[in-house]
């Protein structure tokens, strides 16, 4: 009666070892995989055990341009260049801004046109969703305006 249980034991632990490994394969594609069983002889086991159950320190991470350098042969552009680009874009954003917002006062006259008519539901819904789309424009240029140094 002993022996069953301690059979069952010694079958069982080779599954519980076997689930804590976790292996991470990557093929031929370049595709990765990861599995908590071998696949092929490309696989590296990346999790083993108990012992890597704690997640690892924080990293501190580098700031800045460090963070990320460019490549060595990557063209570079001079600082008062960027400064124009930035300044050109800063412009069409805010001419971008004033023809939404010029387009928003119409959509919205015309739906109070169509309201004071007595139009119905249905045949307002197009100019409300003009409206809407005016308004959410707007907001998106004003983000990206915010996002400008």
């Amino acid at each position: 009666m002993m022996r069953s249980p301690l059979a069952l034991l010694v079958a069982l632990l080779p599954l519980s070892v076997s689930a804590q490994t976790i292996y991470k394969c990557v093929d031929v594609n370049g595709n990765t995989t990861y599995a908590s069983a071998r696949i092929d002889k490309n696989c590296k086991v990346i999790s083993s055990g108990p012992e890597n159950a704690m997640p690892a320190p924080p990293r501190a991470k580098p700031a800045g341009a460090a963070a990320n350098p460019s490549p060595a042969g990557f063209p570079r552009v001079q600082e008062d260049t960027q400064r124009a680009r930035d300044g050109d874009r800063r412009h069409i954003l805010e001419q971008e801004l004033a023809g939404e917002q010029r387009n928003l006062e119409q959509a919205r006259k015309d739906l109070s046109e169509q309201q004071a008519a007595g139009s119905s539901s249905d045949r307002l819904a197009p100019y409300r969703d003009r409206v809407g789309q005016h308004e959410r424009n707007i907001q998106a240029i004003q983000k990206e305006l915010g996002n400008l140094k």
